[in-house]
């Protein structure tokens, strides 16, 4: 080394700058990783926050959203290359770690920001939120990760079709495999449907309006934002302009709600199912947070029939008379157990449940739930949705009809529990539940429904409907 060299003063410390964008994102993932959390319940409010103290505008919340979304629907994929990448097994990277670097490959592979960008942004935010260190790390992978991109990369990491086809899936589309699997079983067929269904599992969901009959009209929500007509719900519009749905007057009101149009069909196909005798009795037997109760509140309305919303816990019943307020006809909201109800059997009309489940329809909306569930969730689901339809159907008079739905397509937690349950308590048929969607195609070959992302647009919604004989 020269003298002048050695008497080169170092260069000073550079403090790294915050980029709020990424410290948001990344904020949400440790979320998600750290308490179980949703990021549908996570971001909203720290988007707010965002707006008020760092100035947030439209472009940086569409960036913050689509990184935090697209991590986490390409956790799988993301994961696999990252694990090519590093020299231990990801297991023994810090979570805080992993998180940042699936943060960074989502730009790379995912996004359209230029990869000196993506590597440079990402780098500033290790050094912010993990220290020096670790951010050298974090550059020696992510410039690993940016030499080739997202299809050279799963070329080489997924195994082939050919030798194992659903772990060859479960990487390319990012699900874990047994997940992959049980899609699979219910939806049947070959590859083509499957790769559509996993596929559609990965694109951001429209979001879907309801207009509540007699609240408010499919027009009024038109004229206040900028929308399209549902496929399918005569009460549904799509918002085009990736608005706030809470800007809208109707919503904040309550007279409009933000609901899938896969869930509006359910709750419109118990209404129309066709009843011998009175009409005057509805009955919503697990109705957190209170979507369909409130469309069946409106629906009842119309009709002179009084609706009760029955939900176990009290912070989702609270929700649901939030939803209802307002509501044009009688109804009424209680804290119960479906599986032990208070009301008298025979009660009833009409009578939904829709139970809690493994929300493997849902993935869309809740990409992290496919990682947190796991093939033992199951047997903890199935006694409860067997519980609740056995009370369904005798709260429900004789002639009346029980909607049994569920955001799952899993066989275990749709037909089998039908099924189980038609034979042992017996007394009750199943109804054709397809003319009850007029216009929707691909509905297989009944008597149930199940809707699906690929083919109908809608969350993987099910509907058996049953009716009450002895």
């Amino acid at each position: 080394m020269s003298e002048q060299a050695r008497r080169r003063p170092p260069k000073p410390h550079r403090r790294p700058k915050k980029d709020p964008v990424r410290m948001l994102a990344f904020e949400v993932l440790r979320a998600v990783d750290e308490r179980d959390a949703y990021a549908n319940l996570v971001l909203p409010p720290l988007l707010r926050k965002a707006r008020e103290k760092d100035g947030f505008e439209a472009r940086d919340a569409a960036l913050a959203t689509e990184l935090v979304y697209g991590t986490l629907r390409r956790q799988g994929t993301y994961d696999a290359i990252i694990a090519a990448c590093v020299d231990r097994p990801l297991r023994e990277v810090d979570p805080p770690v992993l998180d940042v670097l699936s943060l960074g490959a989502h730009q790379l592979l995912g996004t359209r920001i230029p990869p000196h960008a993506a590597v440079s942004a990402t780098v500033e935010l290790a050094r912010v939120v993990l220290g020096d260190g670790r951010a050298k790390f974090v550059n020696a992978v992510l410039r690993k990760i940016a030499r080739q991109d997202l299809d050279a990369w799963v070329a080489e990491v997924a195994p082939p079709y050919e030798k194992d086809a659903e772990d060859h899936l479960a990487v390319v589309h990012s699900h874990p495999r047994w997940v992959v699997s049980a899609l699979w079983d219910s939806l049947g067929g070959g590859r083509t449907g499957i790769e559509a269904l996993l596929a559609a599992d990965n694109e951001r969901p429209e979001v879907t309006l309801v207009a509540r009959p007699g609240r408010s009209t499919v027009a009024e929500l038109a004229e206040a934002a900028e929308t399209e007509p549902g496929r399918w719900s005569p009460y549904a519009l799509r918002l085009t302009d990736g608005g706030e749905p809470g800007a809208l007057e109707a919503v904040r009101d309550g007279r409009a709600g933000v609901q899938d149009e896969g869930s509006q069909l359910v709750a419109i196909a118990l209404a129309n199912a066709p009843l011998e005798g009175p009409d005057t009795r509805w009955l919503d037997g697990c109705a957190g947070p209170g979507g369909k109760a409130a469309l069946l509140g409106a629906l009842a309305a119309e009709r002179g029939a009084a609706l009760l919303a029955s939900e176990k816990q009290p912070h989702r019943a609270r929700l649901v008379e939030r939803a209802l307020a307002g509501n044009p006809g009688p109804y009424q909201v209680i804290t119960a157990d479906g599986t032990r109800p208070p009301w008298r059997e025979g009660s009833f009309d009409r009578v939904l449940v829709d139970v809690p489940c493994s929300g493997l329809g849902a993935l869309r909306r809740r990409p992290e739930a496919r990682w947190r569930r796991r093939p033992e969730d199951l047997d903890g689901f199935g006694p409860l949705q067997r519980g609740l339809l056995t009370e369904a159907l005798k709260a429900v008079r004789v002639g009346g009809v029980v909607g049994y739905a569920t955001c799952s397509p899993h066989l275990a937690e749709t037909r089998v529990v039908v099924d189980d349950v038609l034979k042992r308590l017996g007394g009750a048929e199943l109804v054709d539940a397809r003319p009850l969607f007029p216009g929707v195609d691909h509905l297989g070959d009944g008597p149930d429904v199940q809707l699906w992302p690929h083919l109908h647009g809608t969350d993987a919604m099910y509907l058996a409907l049953l009716r009450r004989t002895a």
